[in-house]
C-alpha cells in the first residue's frame, strides 16, 4: 500500500508550491491521492524532463464507475469492456500529454486497463511531467494532473457518462468472435470468413478497412452458418481443414484473404470489417527469413542432407538462407504447437516451396538436398493433423495436393477445386514425388543461462514497433514474425520470456512446448499482471507462437539437448 497524500485540492496545491523548484523534487508527490470519484497514483516519477514518462495508476471504485454486472460476469466481457474504456479513455484525454496503452484494432488482454468481478477499474497512464529546463512547470503539471485527466476519467470510465450502446456493442462484438471461433474445430475448419466482411485496408501503415472495398461475399459451395449469441446466425466461408489453397492473378485478393486469416487469430473492434473473420487460435503464418540464426532445430524434413555431410536433424546456423530459414520456421512452429500454417508465395523461398518436372530431370534428386514443402503438404496433415492456406499463384504442382481450391477474381471468392483437380490430372505423370512421410517432431530444452534478460543486475526488455525486441543484452528481430499486433505485444513476448526465467519454468529440462505450457497456465492462473514482477511498462498479452519466435531468434539461446 502507498501512503495517502491528500485530495484533489491538495495535489494541485503541491504541484504549484513546486513550480520552479528542481525537477527532482516532483519526487515527493509519490503516492495516493484520493481525488473525486477515483484515486490517482503516482507509481513513479521520471529523474528529468527528457526520461521516459512518469507512470500513474487511477482506480475507479465499482460505486463510481457503475459497470453493469451482465458486461463483466466473465474473462471475455471484462476484457472486451476494458478494451472499450480504454479507446474511450484515450479519445478523452487526446490534446493532453497523459497517454493510455489502448491498442489499435484489436482487442488484446493488456497490462494498461483491468476491470475486476466487482467492476472496479484499474487504469495505467504514462504522463511526462512538464518543466521549464530542470525546474518544475507545476502550473502547467496542474492543469493537466488535476483538471484533464480527473474530466477524462469521468467522461470515460463511468458508465453514466459514456455511449452506452457503443460500449455494449463492443462486448457483444468480441463475444460474438468468440464464439465463433470456438466453433471452428468442432465443424472441420480451420477459418471462417462472414458474409459482408471488408478485409483490404487502407495502408501497410493503416490497418482501418477501406472505404471503398468489395464487401466479401462466400462461394456457394464453401458458405456455412455459425451461430453467435448477440447477432444469431451468421453465414460466410468455411475454410475446411487439409489443404487449402488460394489462388488468382495479382492484385485480386488473395494475400489479403491470407492477411484477413493470419488476424482472425485475434477479436477485432466493431466496424473493422474482420470482426467476424476467425482463425483457430494456433494458426501460425510462416515465411522466408534470410539472415536470422537457428539454434539445433531439426530440419530434416526439408534437408535431407548437406554437401558436407553436416547432419540435418539437429541444425545450427548464424545466418540461415531464405530457404533454411523457412524450413526451420515450419518445424518451430510445429514444435510450439502450432495445428495450421499460413503461408504465402510472395514471402517463401522459391526452392524449399516447389521443384517442377523440368527442374527433377535436370538435377537428379541425390544431388538437391531441399525436400519442396509440395511434398510435405499432404503427409503434414494426414499424419500430423496439420492444415495449410497457401496463397499460390505461381505452380501448379500444389493443385493436386489441395483438398479446397478458392479462386480470388477481382477480390470476389469462388470455389474452383474440380476444376483444379482436371488441370492436375491432365497433367498427372509429369512431376514426381521425391519424398513421402513426415518426421515426427523434435522437442529441445534451452539452457536458462543462455536466456537472460538483466544488463548489469537491471531488467532490460523494449519493444521497438513491432519489429524488435531488447531482451538484456540481445537485439531480437521479430520483423519477419508476422502475427505480432502492436509493440506492447512485443513488450509482453519480452515479458513473458523473463518470467519463464525468473520461476524457473525454463529450467534446463523442460522442453519448448512445455516451457509454453507453463506460460499459458501461469497467465490462466495468476492472471496478466504475474508477468510483470514489479515492472511497470504498458504490455499485451503475446500467444505462445510469437513467444517461441523470439526465444528461437534469440542470438544467444543455447538448446542443451534434443528429444525426438
Amino acid at each position: 500500500m502507498t501512503r495517502t497524500l491528500g485530495d484533489t485540492d491538495a495535489f494541485a496545491s503541491s504541484l504549484h508550491r513546486l513550480d520552479g523548484a528542481s525537477y527532482g523534487r516532483y519526487k515527493s508527490l509519490a503516492g495516493t491521492w484520493e481525488m473525486d470519484g477515483f484515486s490517482l497514483e503516482v507509481r513513479r516519477v521520471q529523474s528529468d524532463p527528457f526520461a521516459p514518462p512518469s507512470r500513474l495508476r487511477v482506480v475507479v471504485p465499482p460505486e463510481s464507475a457503475e459497470l453493469p454486472e451482465d458486461l463483466r460476469d466473465n474473462d471475455v466481457r471484462r476484457r472486451a469492456l476494458g478494451g472499450f474504456l480504454a479507446r474511450a479513455l484515450r479519445d478523452a484525454l487526446s490534446g493532453t500529454p497523459v497517454t493510455v496503452d489502448a491498442g489499435r484494432q484489436e482487442v488484446l488482454e493488456r497490462s494498461a486497463i483491468r476491470v475486476d468481478p466487482d467492476g472496479t477499474v484499474t487504469v495505467q497512464l504514462g504522463a511526462p511531467f512538464p518543466g521549464n529546463g530542470r525546474r518544475i512547470a507545476g502550473h502547467k503539471a496542474a492543469r493537466t494532473l488535476t483538471g484533464d485527466l480527473p474530466d477524462a476519467v469521468r467522461t470515460a470510465l463511468r458508465w453514466s457518462d459514456v455511449d452506452r450502446d457503443a460500449g455494449r456493442r463492443f462486448v457483444h462484438t468480441v463475444e460474438d468472435a468468440r464464439a465463433l471461433r470456438g466453433q471452428l474445430a468442432d465443424r472441420g475448419l480451420v477459418g471462417f470468413v462472414a458474409d459482408g466482411a471488408v478485409l483490404p485496408r487502407r495502408s501497410g501503415v493503416d490497418d482501418r478497412p477501406l472505404g471503398d472495398a468489395v464487401p466479401f461475399a462466400s462461394p456457394a459451395s464453401l458458405r456455412v452458418t455459425l451461430d453467435t449469441p448477440h447477432s444469431g446466425p451468421v453465414d460466410g466461408m468455411g475454410v475446411p481443414e487439409g489443404v487449402t489453397l488460394i489462388v488468382g492473378g495479382g492484385y485480386h485478393g488473395k494475400s489479403t484473404l491470407l492477411r484477413a486469416l493470419e488476424t482472425g487469430v485475434y477479436d477485432h473492434v466493431p466496424a473493422d470489417g474482420r470482426e467476424r473473420t476467425v482463425t483457430r487460435p494456433d494458426a501460425v503464418k510462416i515465411r522466408a527469413e534470410d539472415e536470422r540464426g537457428v539454434t539445433r532445430v531439426d530440419v530434416s524434413a526439408f534437408v535431407s542432407h548437406l554437401p558436407n555431410g553436416k547432419p540435418t536433424d539437429d541444425f545450427s546456423t548464424t545466418a540461415a538462407s531464405g530457404s533454411t530459414s523457412q524450413a526451420a520456421s515450419t518445424v518451430e512452429a510445429l514444435e510450439a504447437g502450432a495445428d495450421v500454417l499460413l503461408i504465402d508465395e510472395d514471402t517463401s523461398a522459391t526452392n524449399v516451396m516447389i521443384r517442377d518436372a523440368r527442374m527433377q530431370r535436370l538435377i537428379s534428386p541425390e544431388r538437391e538436398p531441399l525436400v519442396p514443402f509440395v511434398d510435405r503438404v499432404r503427409p503434414l496433415y494426414e499424419e500430423l493433423g496439420v492444415s495449410t492456406v497457401l496463397v499460390m499463384g505461381g505452380s501448379g504442382d500444389y493443385l493436386d495436393k489441395a483438398d479446397t481450391v478458392i479462386l480470388m477474381d477481382a477480390y470476389r471468392a469462388d470455389e474452383i477445386t474440380a476444376r483444379a483437380h482436371e488441370v492436375a490430372a491432365a497433367a498427372a505423370g509429369e512431376r514426381a514425388a521425391e519424398h513421402t512421410g513426415f518426421p515426427p517432431v523434435t522437442h529441445r530444452v534451452v539452457d536458462p543461462s543462455s536466456v537472460d534478460p538483466e544488463v548489469r543486475g537491471r531488467r532490460k526488455v523494449t519493444a521497438r514497433g513491432t519489429a524488435r525486441l531488447t531482451f538484456g543484452a540481445d537485439d531480437v528481430d521479430l520483423s519477419a514474425v508476422a502475427q505480432l499486433a502492436d509493440s506492447s505485444q512485443v513488450t509482453g513476448v519480452g515479458m513473458a520470456l523473463a518470467h519463464a526465467v525468473r520461476t524457473n519454468l525454463l529450467d534446463g529440462e523442460r522442453s519448448v512446448a512445455e516451457v509454453l505450457d507453463g506460460l499459458d497456465r501461469d497467465v490462466v492462473e495468476d492472471g496478466l499482471e504475474s508477468l510483470a514482477h514489479g515492472a511497470l511498462s504498458d504490455f499485451a498479452l503475446p500467444r505462445r507462437h510469437e513467444i517461441a519466435a523470439a526465444l528461437n531468434r534469440l542470438r544467444s539461446a543455447r538448446v542443451t539437448h534434443l528429444r525426438h
